[in-house]
This record gives structure tokens, sequence and C-alpha cells, in this order.
């Protein structure tokens, strides 16, 4: 099956990823089937959960921190700014310590705590997934395509999901146990209002937050996961361990697009004997990549002659990927 059969027969698959390791083309990918979709008539947003995001590269527009930006028509992309939102972490957990407790002034202990969390770099990424779980719950686009960080940080990425759920469902579990407890106590004192559990309430909200969006993760109607894959020994092992990893977290995988494949056409020219080496070495890991990963292939996508920047260059790589449309 080719890759615009899949957009074609699963019109529903709405929240569409890249995987595979740095450098392979992933964000490539991701501008370039944003664009597809855009030109025939979706409203698509690409958006960066990775740190050291590129679509501002790619698209040739400063879109960092600016929230979803109009690059064409049906066509937005956003950077999302994590210290932005770390900062607004920060005063949200300010305010409310402040009103729960009827504080005029954080004490100093707990403003250095805030600040020394802060400066963890998980903090970031939490920000990141905190972001993204705002966009896709907001319901805006027909399709979200994900440019995700490299493999290993996808894997944590998509693993955040389940790890923290699990942590805040044991939090409300107590909470609730104890919410059970504190009725039994108002019924025996005749108490007649119960005051509201705001920390439960909040662990509940969150709770129902990362269920949405770990639900679409791992949702085979409504999700496609493609891994980027070129004609190298150690990508195509890495790519078999990380897609069994994958597995294990039930991403729907969709398929593989092989990229940077150099054209057949220039064998017939007078090459130097490096070129001929690689033309060998990408002959051999092709026959490999066939085998290995029959009948999952969708796409194969030649070396360009220049950077993927700009629209004209994403259009070209849009036709690479999916034909003239």
């Amino acid at each position: 099956m080719s890759l615009v059969k899949i957009f074609e027969q699963y019109p529903d698959r709405r929240y569409i990823m890249f995987g595979g390791k740095g450098g392979l083309g992933k964000t490539t990918f991701s501008a370039a089937t944003s664009y597809y979709l855009a030109k025939k008539g979706k409203k698509v947003l690409v958006f960066s959960v990775d740190p050291q995001a590129s679509l501002t590269d790619i698209f040739q527009q400063d879109i960092f921190g600016k929230g979803p930006t109009e690059i064409m028509p049906n066509l937005y992309a956003q950077e999302i700014d994590a210290d932005r939102r770390v900062h607004e972490y920060q005063n949200e957990i300010r305010q409310k310590i402040l009103d729960m407790y009827g504080m005029d002034k954080i004490p100093d202990e707990i403003e250095s705590y805030i600040q020394a969390a802060a400066a963890e770099p998980a903090m970031e990424e939490s920000a990141i997934f905190d972001e993204v779980v705002d966009i896709v719950v907001a319901g805006d686009y027909d399709y979200y395509i994900y440019d995700l960080v490299p493999l290993g940080h996808a894997l944590y990425y998509l693993s955040m999901a389940s790890v923290y759920d699990a942590w805040i469902g044991k939090i409300t579990g107590l909470r609730e146990q104890m919410r059970e407890f504190d009725q039994v106590a108002a019924v025996i004192k005749r108490d007649k209002d119960l005051e509201e559990d705001q920390i439960l309430n909040e662990l509940i909200y969150i709770r129902e937050r990362i269920n949405k969006s770990s639900s679409i993760l791992t949702d085979k109607q409504k999700t496609a996961f493609f891994f980027v894959i070129t004609a190298e020994e150690m990508i195509i092992k890495d790519t078999q361990k990380a897609a069994e990893l994958f597995a294990k977290f039930d991403v729907p995988m969709s398929g593989y697009i092989i990229n940077r494949v150099l054209p057949d056409e220039l064998k017939a020219q007078n090459i130097p004997e490096y070129l001929k080496n690689r033309f060998q070495m990408q002959d051999h890991y092709l026959e490999v990549i066939e085998k290995d990963f029959a009948g999952e292939i969708l796409a194969s996508v030649p070396e360009m002659e220049r950077d993927v920047t700009g629209l004209p260059m994403i259009e070209k790589m849009a036709k690479a990927m999916f034909g003239d449309f």
C-alpha cells in the first residue's frame, strides 16, 4: 500500500506522527505531510514536541512561542515555548497555595522549592506535554501532525502519559478514600456541608486531560504512526528495536518510509568510486529493508538536491511522498 492510500482509506486517522532517529527527516516529512493535507482542503496543525524544534527553519518563518501560526491557507504550525509554560506553572502553583491556605505571601522555603523544581529538565518536557494536551483537547483542526523528538525521547514522551496516569491514579485513590472518611465523620458530627476537596478536584481534572491525550496516542482508529528509515545498517537495527518498544505502548504502526535514496539514474553516469561504493551499500540495505519490513514500506523518497526549507522545496518533498496532487 502507498502512503497516499493510507490517508485515503483511513480518513479518521487525524493524529499523524513520524518517528525515527535524529536527523533522518521527521520534521521534513511532518512539514510535507501537513502541506499535502492542506492542499487537499484539510485544516492542519503541525506542531513540535521537541525542545530543539526546527519548524521555524523549515518554514522559514519565526513561529516559536507564537501559538498556531498560519503558514498558508489551511496550514498552521506551532513551536511550544516550554520556558513560558514553566513560568505559568510557577505562577499557578503560587496562586493555588495562596488561595488554599489563605496566605498573603509564599513562604521562602516553598518559593525556593518552586524555583528549584522549575530548573529540572523533566519540567520542560512536562510543560511541552501539557501544552500538547491543550492543543489536542481543543479539537480545532482536521489533522494534527506531531513533529516528534528522536526515538529515545519519543519513547519517554509516549510513556509519560501512562506514568502520569498511574501516579495520579494512586494519589487520587488516596484522596478519594480520605474524602470518604471525611464524609463519614461529617455524618457523625451532623455537619450539613462538607468542604470541597480542591486537591482531589485538581487531580481528577489532570487525570481526565492525560487520559484524553494518552487515548489518542494508542487509538488505532484515530492515530497513524510512521517510522522514517534510511538504507544504513545501524538505522535499520535501531528502527527494529524501536518498533518493538513502541508496540509495547500499543502505538498503532502504519508503516515505514525510506528517506534519502540516491537516484538510480546517477549509476549510468561517470561517478567517482566513493559514490559507487555508496550505491553498492545502499542497494544491499534496500534489499534488507524490503525483506525485514515486507509489505510495510509505504514510500521511498529520494535524496534532495538541496535542503528542504521554504514552501517550494516542501511541496517537492510532498510530491515525492504522495505523488502529484
